[in-house]
């Protein structure tokens, strides 16, 4: 069937294809006939109108594209799908520390705190302020004024002030700098500029209990990453009335820059005293910035569906990461499963009635109490009531391993050395890509693979497994510990290689009563820990029931031991003591809290020449026929 030229064809987008349409609808009309479009000014018209073609095109396809949230790639769009979710985007997050403040005089019965007031401190010679947000009070006793436990952020205390004007329509009640903590957000109405009698509003969490004279608050972001609050109506919420004064206060903080710092002291005097000490309870943490679009693309939808509440596992996730910000991963465990104990840690007896989380922070450090407290207090409205939740330290199960690549030379003009580096950055990416998470597991098949995978001239490689768990003694104290590995040891038969030391060894401490000898861990290969010093080479055992060793749960329990000092790991000083053990199989399974990283420091790589692929072998050359 012949093809109508005298019709554009209107399915191309591309410029060229549609300088290409446009040009041959013009040639098949008989008022062009013969004429040259590559050399007259209608070329440069064809060529507007393709452009025009192609962005008008591309916008369509652009605005397509951010009506959906999947597909959205502008924040602004992200955050106006996530609000019809009923999801709220978190700001940036100021780091939040706990001190006690005490005032020395003789004179005042009562001192007060005041909001704003300055502390500083410093985190890699860079100083930064931190500020309590509300007003604190307290009694003179003994010539003192104590205030305990006090939280201070990181950030600027800052207050802003607006009018309302119920005749401007396009009144908006925005915090004006994008680095506000809203977490910190105080919002008071004023009656007015004349009258400072105040009502505090409330962020609104739960839209079902909010009536017409509720004092709520509604909280957005909106454009450059500010955050705006709005008021009811006087039906779903308190209405503000004309001449009302809108005071917000908050933080304007830095981020992240200010974890950690834990020296503080305050800037001037306090409430007129001069004599005064600070005292830090908890170091500052919690410091993150504004939550990411990929972040509010995971997160709206789990929230939504959550409708509110935390029952299942992914509604927790979803609400842990709204409440700590620094979230790397999270695991979630039902007392069905497991249990915590503070002396042996997270076992698998069952707990009913609780819910245990575990979190990986961004800044690699475990949450501290404080920080445990008040995430716990933040999920208490969302939670069942038969339920508790419980924040329990996440922890690293080691795999250190010993490579033995062959490969050979024809195939390749790299070195063994320059090989062997190639091998440690394969592994060090599939350390960083597949483990360091919960419930990732370490498959031997798949690290054998990636080794092989890593040059063309790899032939082979032997890869063992070993793993080691840390464990932090109390010193100058009697004390038992239980190391759980949650995975089989190997164990072949009774006495497996007693006099070698078994398959279980550790770094070295001393113990009490011995100032000289460095004393080690191994065991008798029928379930017993022993403990011993070396001599000339030869292992001198001091007690050949230290602890039992469980070898086909995993479970390793040390007797009440006398630890007094820590000896050196890797070089370094240490306030831990390493146990490695030999696992029943190569594939390395975290349970409940575990999280499984390779141990890049103490794994080795060797490389050597494949003599089997090399033109001559030991036995001679190698003849084809």
């Amino acid at each position: 069937m012949a093809t109508n030229d005298k019709r554009l064809i209107v399915s191309e987008f591309d410029f060229d294809d549609v300088k290409s349409n446009l040009k041959t609808f013009l040639q098949a009309q008989t008022e062009f006939t013969d004429y040259d479009f590559e050399g007259s000014g209608i070329s440069v018209l064809l060529d507007v109108l393709a452009y025009n073609t192609h962005y008008l095109g591309f916008n369509m396809n652009m605005l397509a594209n951010e009506m959906f949230l999947d597909s959205s790639s502008l924040r602004s769009s992200v955050v106006s799908h996530a609000k019809t979710l009923g999801y709220e985007v978190a700001s940036v997050r100021s780091a939040k520390a706990e001190i006690d403040v005490t005032l020395f005089d003789s004179v005042k019965t009562t001192g007060t705190l005041s909001a704003g007031t300055v502390f500083t401190s410093s985190v890699n010679d860079v100083e930064f302020q931190f500020v309590p947000i509300t007003d604190f009070t307290a009694t003179n006793s003994g010539n003192q004024i104590s205030f305990l436990s006090i939280p201070v952020y990181e950030g600027t205390f800052v207050t802003t002030r607006i009018v309302v004007d119920v005749d401007d329509v396009e009144q908006r009640f925005v915090i004006p700098d994008n680095r506000a903590d809203t977490n910190t957000l105080i919002v008071e109405v004023e009656n007015s500029s004349a009258d400072s009698t105040s009502t505090t509003y409330t962020k609104t969490t739960d839209i079902s209990q909010v009536t017409s004279t509720s004092a709520n608050y509604f909280i957005q972001e909106v454009e450059n990453g500010k955050h705006e609050i709005y008021f009811g109506d006087g039906v779903i919420g308190k209405g503000l009335s004309d001449g009302n004064v809108v005071v917000m206060t908050y933080v304007v903080t830095n981020g992240t820059v200010a974890n950690t710092a834990s020296a503080f002291t305050n800037a001037s005097v306090i409430d007129t005293v001069i004599d005064v000490s600070v005292q830090t309870v908890s170091a500052a943490s919690g410091g993150a910035v504004a939550e990411s679009i990929n972040s509010i693309k995971y997160n709206a939808p789990l929230d939504f569906a959550s409708q509110g509440r935390c029952v299942t596992a992914d509604d927790y996730k979803t609400f842990v990461k709204r409440f700590y910000p620094n979230t790397q991963a999270v695991s979630i465990f039902g007392g069905e499963t497991g249990s915590f104990d503070d002396t042996v840690g997270v076992v698998a007896t069952p707990e009913y009635g609780k819910v245990f989380i575990s979190i990986k922070s961004t800044t690699g450090n475990n949450l501290t109490d404080s920080e445990k407290r008040t995430l716990v207090n933040n999920l208490a409205p969302f939670t069942v009531a038969s339920i508790t939740p419980v924040i329990v330290d996440p922890e690293t199960l080691f795999i250190v391993l010993e490579v033995s690549a062959k490969f050979n030379p024809s195939l390749t003009t790299e070195t063994s050395n320059s090989l062997s580096t190639s091998i440690s950055t394969t592994l060090s990416d599939f350390n960083d890509d597949e483990l360091k998470q919960f419930n990732s597991i370490f498959r031997h098949s798949k690290v054998v693979g990636l080794v092989d995978d890593t040059d063309k001239s790899i032939a082979s490689n032997i890869t063992r497994v070993t793993m080691a768990k840390y464990f932090t003694p109390t010193l100058a104290t009697s004390v038992g510990y239980t190391i759980n590995f949650n995975n089989p040891f190997f164990h072949p038969h009774a006495g497996h290689s007693s006099g070698t030391g078994g398959i279980l060894a550790s770094t070295g401490f001393k113990i009490s009563g011995d100032t000289v000898n460095e004393v080690f861990f191994d065991d008798d290969g029928n379930g017993n820990m022993r403990t011993y010093f070396l001599l000339a080479g030869v292992r001198n055992f001091l007690d050949n029931t230290v602890g039992t060793i469980d070898y086909n749960t995993g479970e390793i329990k040390i007797n009440p031991i006398n630890i007094t000092s820590i000896l050196d790991i890797d070089g370094s000083t240490s306030t831990q003591i390493r146990i490695t053990t030999t696992p029943a199989s190569q594939d390395i399974i975290p349970v409940r809290n575990q999280i499984v990283e390779i141990d890049l420091v103490n794994t080795v790589v060797s490389v050597e020449i494949d003599i089997n692929s090399s033109p001559t072998s030991a036995s001679g050359p190698i003849t084809s026929y």
